[in-house]
C-alpha cells in the first residue's frame, strides 16, 4: 500500500467515524482517536461486505456502501461507548 492510500484511508475512517457518531443519539464517551480507528476498520469492513453483495462498484457515489460503513461504525462506536460506561 503506498503513502497515498493510507493518507486516504485515514481521511475517509475520519468522516465515516464522525458520520458514525452523528447518527447515535446523545453523548458518547469515545474519544477522537477511538472514533477515526473505529471508522477506518468499519470502512475496511464495510467495502468487503458491499463487495460480497456486489454493490461496492456501482456508476457515481456508491451510498449502499457509505450506509454499511457508516452503520458499522455507530455499532463500533456504541460498543466502545458501552464498554466504556461499564469499565
Amino acid at each position: 500500500m503506498e503513502i497515498t492510500g493510507i493518507i486516504t484511508a485515514i481521511v475517509v475512517g475520519i468522516v465515516i467515524g464522525v458520520l458514525g457518531r452523528l447518527v447515535l443519539p446523545g453523548r458518547q464517551r469515545v474519544g477522537v482517536l477511538w472514533t477515526i480507528a473505529v471508522g477506518i476498520v468499519a470502512a475496511l469492513i464495510g467495502t468487503f461486505i458491499a463487495e460480497g453483495l456486489g454493490v461496492a462498484n456501482t456508476n457515481g457515489v456508491d451510498w449502499i456502501q457509505v450506509l454499511i460503513q457508516v452503520a458499522l461504525a455507530a455499532l463500533g462506536i456504541a460498543a466502545l461507548d458501552r464498554t466504556k460506561v461499564r469499565a
